[in-house]
């Protein structure tokens, strides 16, 4: 039996908690076979990003078409981008693919380290979110995006209508910042899914939106509807910050091997 097969395009962090790595360690864990595409290589830790060192054009061109057209997938799954170049390039290689796709746009680190350049914002907006089929703002970058500050529900569909309006099929607004309940938004304009979580007292929630976007990706390479998709991906990334756990002198990563301790 071959597994589901999923693929993240996304930058690489060296201290395993996010990124490649933890997309990887979700898809394992969702039992799926997980192929990568790497973006930019980070110098990286518990503390921050202490460097960044992006991959030519060409060389994400080549692995994405390496793995696409001879093994095949059932989801594609975006994170780090931080270029236009490379945002323009990835969104022509996902405009051709027969699958869906999850766009996390991500544009700060946990740390608060800029992870997207300024230009590239615009390419992210008219390129990239239109071949999404969910894409996955958290508030930060709804922001970014759209310029709506979200402070209540109201403000979290004033955000997730802005998000639509470029393109994607379904927006994910993730309301991991917002206080309270952790309160997710998930609409694609005519049907509302509000998923809500208690809030976990536990600081190490590094990779966390990597982690949500790649298991979304994974429910759906199962074949789930995106809204089964999403609520699935809530429910296992509860599970891996509530276990999340200290490495270094930071934030520590979330467990993304919860289910099996």
């Amino acid at each position: 039996m071959i597994p589901p097969r999923v693929l993240t395009v996304a930058g690489s962090d060296s201290g395993g908690g996010a990124g490649i790595q933890a997309d990887l360690k979700t898809m394992l864990a969702l039992g799926v076979h997980g192929m990568s595409v790497i973006t930019a290589v980070t110098a990286q830790n518990s503390l921050g990003v202490q460097g960044v060192w992006e991959l030519p054009v060409d060389a994400v061109r080549a692995q994405y078409r390496a793995v696409v057209d001879d093994i095949g997938v059932q989801a594609v799954k975006t994170g780090m981008l931080s270029s236009a170049a490379l945002v323009e390039a990835v969104a022509d290689l996902l405009a051709a693919t027969d699958a869906p796709v999850v766009v996390d746009p991500v544009g700060v680190s946990k740390h608060g380290d800029p992870l997207l350049a300024a230009e590239a914002l615009d390419c992210v907006r008219t390129r990239l979110l239109p071949t999404a089929t969910v894409a996955t703002p958290n508030l930060d970058e709804v922001t970014q995006l759209t310029g709506v500050l979200v402070e209540d529900e109201d403000g979290m569909r004033r955000a997730a209508e802005a998000i639509l309006g470029f393109g994607p099929r379904w927006a994910l607004i993730k309301g991991g910042h917002y206080p309270g309940d952790a309160l997710d938004l998930l609409t694609d304009g005519q049907e509302e899914h509000w998923l809500r979580a208690p809030r976990l007292d536990n600081r190490h929630t590094h990779g966390t939106g990597c982690t949500l976007g790649s298991a979304i990706a994974s429910h759906l390479a199962k074949g789930l509807a995106v809204p089964d998709a999403v609520r699935a991906a809530k429910e296992y990334v509860t599970g891996a910050i509530g276990a999340g756990y200290a490495l270094g002198a930071g934030i520590g990563p979330v467990d993304h091997g919860w289910r099996f301790r």
